[in-house]
């Protein structure tokens, strides 16, 4: 890609394990909401995911569910959240980030008059987001988690 000069997108999975089971709201600050949009505020993101995500709308209910027995839940297509609260299973959270806008690819634009112009840009640049992303998306997951489990604390 470098060599073409274009860039790429890419998919980050955070997974968060040892999470509290309970941490959440089921209407008004769901902790999945409040992941989503979390990772939403970050730059070049453009979708996130939660557990079975975007292929969840393929699969059956019963495919879906996460049934549970003496032992605990038996898969987790929830990503670790039911009803906008904790169930204690790893949560994982999927952040589709967009390719860099800055390349050296010639690119149509307009000029500040609103004329047709054409636009590259030279440099140093990344050519995808992803590597140095992560660190961000396993923050700001970190921060959302810490603050529903103090939010819970004070209500005890």
């Amino acid at each position: 890609m470098k060599k073409k000069g274009d860039s790429l997108g890419g998919v980050v999975e955070i997974r968060a394990v040892h999470v509290p089971a309970g941490i959440g709201d089921p209407v008004f600050d769901k902790l999945d909401a409040d992941i989503a949009k979390a990772m939403m505020g970050i730059g070049a993101v453009k979708a996130v995911e939660i557990g079975s995500g975007i292929n969840a709308p393929g699969m059956t209910g019963s495919e879906n569910n996460d049934p549970m027995d003496e032992t605990g839940f038996l898969s987790n297509h929830s990503g670790g959240i039911l009803a906008g609260i904790s169930t204690g299973e790893p949560i994982i959270v999927r952040v589709h980030v967009k390719p860099i806008p800055s390349i050296r690819l010639d690119q149509k634009t307009l000029d500040q008059d609103g004329r047709p112009a054409v636009i590259s840009t030279r440099g140093r640049h990344d050519i995808c987001a992803v590597p140095r992303i992560n660190m961000v998306c396993e923050s700001m997951l970190a921060l959302v988690l810490t603050d529903h489990v103090l939010r819970q604390k004070t209500l005890l």
